[in-house]
């Protein structure tokens, strides 16, 4: 019995850790925001609609640009077991959001654990352990694994390419990036590209084999997210090329704000990879076939930054290539850790590993103060449930709330009722609102009952503890003031 739990152990240990630190980002921060909008809603709908699309909430509030049903449709059936269970039990619908982000976040780290298994064949165990530990001590990666972006989707299916790669199955590795492409993000054309042409110039593939196999994946690619989203979106469509015109082509991502080129290269990067930054860069020096490998990656990046609009998120399926690269130079390290030139280099080592945990503890508490309007709903389904249960709540959620925590997971059955119409402040008084959700302090005809604290910016001191995270009201809860059993109630206040 020993034998077979050390075995387990031994083949799954690296996977339980990344897979608890992420499980515990889940259950410590449940709620998402604007950006993972579409494919919650999405998996929502699968979930609970079902077959009536009429009722999905993509028809109402389509965004700024559609997007594949192919992710939210396999992440929800995967969950759905779980789902249909709390379903029977009578549990809140948030519990179903913990279901389907812990599913997202197994098929990641799955893929992750196929990359990882890679690198041990190809490297070494001590380089897989390397980059299990980087990759634990970095915040991003699994604090976004879980989350319902498109990018991520992307990542899951990226890992699967970096590990074919490292395989040596070029044809298979190419294949998964043009899935990535034509159906999750098509940005991922950028990390194609400079991949598919060093494995030509390296003659890996041979020019001819490649078209034949590249097409015949892309054109099963278009038609499968065509038939799919045209029906789920009510028209002929294919989303990613819609993304792609409004982005690149008319270069309308802009609108949401600009970055100068270096950003990525400045603060995406050492943020996302920590004391992995200044090692893969050791690693390049150090490991010549690491070159190879790192060399699409930062090409990547690099061609990214030529768009004005930046977000570390877009730039996510570069880091568990450049944490192979850091992974390799801190093996080596360690490995050379009692010679003297390395003898200086294996403390700096461990305090980068330090500082990464640090900041990796100080991002987790601001990410946790960063769904206020999440916990202002929680907060009001716990306090606001009046005695008699056949009124109506009805709320009102204003378009700062809908994006910092709330979804249609968040919302409660009978009698709650829930309106995210675009609504002027000063026109709310004329509605028959029964509560409020909103970024306001003072809204006419209602009462601020109480406010929810959210970051807002890390301030350093020179005592102790000499990082402070500061806090403000950010969502306002309001009642309206002619509902006797609303005013009657005690509350907090603001």
């Amino acid at each position: 019995m020993a034998s077979k739990s050390s075995n387990f152990l031994e083949r799954h240990g690296y996977d339980l850790v990344l897979g608890s630190i992420a499980a515990f980002y889940v259950f410590m921060a449940p709620y998402t925001k604007v950006e993972e909008s579409f494919n919650v809603q999405a998996m929502h709908d699968i979930l609970y609609y079902r077959n009536r699309i009429d009722n999905y909430d993509h028809l109402e509030f389509p965004g700024v640009v559609p997007r594949t049903f192919l992710g939210a449709l396999f992440v929800s059936s995967l969950a759905s077991p779980s789902v249909l269970a709390m379903e029977l039990l009578h549990l809140p619908k948030v519990y179903s959001l913990l279901a389907v982000r812990l599913a997202l976040g197994g098929i990641i780290l799955s893929t992750l654990c196929f990359f990882r298994l890679q690198v041990r064949h190809k490297f070494g165990r001590q380089v897989e352990a390397f980059f299990v530990i980087l990759t634990a001590v970095q915040f991003h990666l699994l604090f976004y694994c879980t989350r319902p972006l498109p990018n991520i989707l992307a990542l899951g299916v990226v890992n699967l390419a970096y590990g074919y790669w490292l395989k040596e199955k070029y044809y298979a590795a190419i294949n998964c990036l043009i899935f990535a492409t034509v159906i999750f993000r098509c940005d991922i054309l950028l990390l194609l590209g400079p991949l598919g042409l060093e494995l030509l110039l390296t003659r890996r593939i041979s020019l001819w084999k490649a078209l034949k196999c590249c097409s015949l994946c892309a054109v099963l690619c278009v038609g499968l997210t065509v038939i799919v989203d045209s029906i789920m979106w009510k028209r002929l469509l294919w989303p990613e090329f819609e993304v792609f015109w409004f982005n690149s082509v008319l270069n309308r991502s802009s609108e949401w704000g600009i970055h100068p080129f270096y950003w990525y290269f400045t603060s995406a990067l050492p943020r996302s990879l920590l004391a992995a930054y200044p090692l893969f860069l050791l690693g390049v020096l150090l490991e010549r076939r690491v070159l190879l490998f790192v060399l699409p990656a930062l090409s990547f990046v690099l061609l990214y930054s030529k768009l004005p609009h930046k977000e570390l998120r877009f730039i996510i399926s570069s880091v568990p290539m450049f944490n192979l690269s850091a992974a390799i130079a801190a093996t080596r390290i360690y490995n050379n850790r009692k010679k003297t030139f390395w003898n200086l280099l294996y403390p700096m080592m461990l305090g980068l590993l330090l500082i990464s945990l640090g900041c990796t503890v100080i991002s987790f508490m601001a990410s946790n103060e960063n769904y206020p309007s999440g916990h202002a709903l929680k907060h009001l389904h716990q306090t606001g449930h009046l005695a008699n249960s056949s009124n109506e709540h009805w709320v009102h959620i204003d378009t700062f709330s809908a994006m910092n925590g709330i979804s249609r997971f968040c919302e409660n059955n009978f009698p709650w009722r829930y309106s995210k119409e675009g609504i002027p402040p000063e026109e709310l008084h004329r509605r028959n609102f029964t509560y409020l959700i909103n970024e306001h302090p003072a809204v006419d005809g209602f009462k601020c009952l109480f406010a929810v604290n959210g970051f807002s910016r890390v301030r350093l001191r020179t005592g102790f503890p000499p990082v402070l995270l500061v806090r403000e009201p950010k969502v306002y809860v309001h009642g309206n003031v002619r509902n006797k059993d609303v005013m009657h109630r005690i509350w907090p206040g603001c």
